[in-house]
């Protein structure tokens, strides 16, 4: 499946355009359809360059990870205090009897 899209709906979608615009045309409209794929490809690729180089060039890729890694431990220290304190509600509440 292509894009939620099945074989049978593909098949149909090259039918009509088979239809519409001839087999003499059908070769041409893929491969302007292959390059404008290409050129926009090319140009993602050089946006990410871009960006990359940026980020090396500012050092903000060395700070992340430090900084992510601090995060992460501050979060998971948090993360065992809440489970501590559902583990303990759940003895008290065990361990209380209600009338």
């Amino acid at each position: 499946m292509f894009l939620f899209i099945g074989t049978q709906e593909i098949l149909i979608v090259i039918v009509v355009a088979l239809l519409i615009f001839g087999p003499e045309r059908i070769p041409e409209i893929a491969k302007n359809l292959g390059k404008g794929i290409r050129a926009l490809r090319d140009t993602t690729n050089e946006v990410k360059r871009e960006i990359m180089k940026e980020v090396d060039d500012t050092g903000i890729k060395k700070a992340i990870p430090d900084d992510v890694k601090k995060e992460a431990e501050e979060l998971r220290k948090i993360m065992k205090i809440k489970d501590d304190i559902n583990d303990f509600t759940k003895e008290v509440k065990g361990s209380v009897k209600r009338k």
